[in-house]
């Protein structure tokens, strides 16, 4: 990667678990974030959620405020980004009303996406694209694994074809208008609660 990445993730500690932001491939292993994951849901009373959210693509710090808000409140276990200078960004600060100061934050850039969904899968994930192709299910009959990883596209090209090869499945929200596309954030929004929906009646039929 670079070595200015590894002095950065050399520096990176989970010493607060009310803000956690973390580069990837930081010196944490997999088993300590899932522990500090558990952590925070239970300082915070949320559910143990296995949804990790990557809004790598994005780049309209409105879109990602309003993501950051929307995984926050729904208990996504982290939310990954393109870059952690977003976070700054007044824009960004707005729409997320300080939900970044709860919420995993992970810095995955563009470049690393292919190695990063790689890698999550090899941890038992299953990767979803909010994307419309021949095979895509329809996200009223998808049924989300535990452990998924939802993967949001670029604001006006969506999720590239390179990246497309290693969704494991893609997955489209109906729709009946004429405009044929909705906002990132507003998808992405309804994945993430249908994910946390089926989690939730999941967890009461197993009380």
């Amino acid at each position: 990667i670079g070595s200015h990445l590894a002095e950065a993730d050399s520096q990176t500690e989970w010493t607060d678990v009310q803000k956690k932001i973390i580069p990837w491939k930081n010196s944490t292993p997999s088993l300590d974030l899932e522990m500090a994951f558990q952590d925070r849901a239970a300082k915070l009373g949320k559910s143990n959620s296995r949804l990790i959210v990557v809004a790598s693509l994005i780049d309209k710090p409105t879109n990602l405020g309003g993501l950051c808000r929307t995984s926050e409140i729904f208990g996504a276990s982290a939310l990954v980004v393109g870059s952690l200078h977003y976070i700054q960004d007044k824009q960004f600060q707005h729409l997320s009303v300080s939900a970044e100061q709860w919420l995993p934050l992970v810095e995955v850039k563009p470049s690393q996406l292919v190695d990063y969904l790689q890698q999550k899968k090899t941890e038992g994930y299953t990767i979803i694209g909010v994307e419309q192709t021949a095979k895509s299910f329809d996200l009223t009959e998808y049924c989300f694994p535990e452990k998924s990883l939802l993967l949001l596209g670029n604001e006006h090209e969506g999720i590239p074809a390179n990246l497309i090869h290693h969704l494991d499945v893609c997955v489209e929200i109906p729709q009946q208008g004429i405009i044929r596309s909705l906002n990132v954030h507003v998808s992405g929004a309804l994945l993430i609660w249908e994910y946390t929906r089926q989690q939730v009646i999941k967890q009461k039929q197993q009380q």
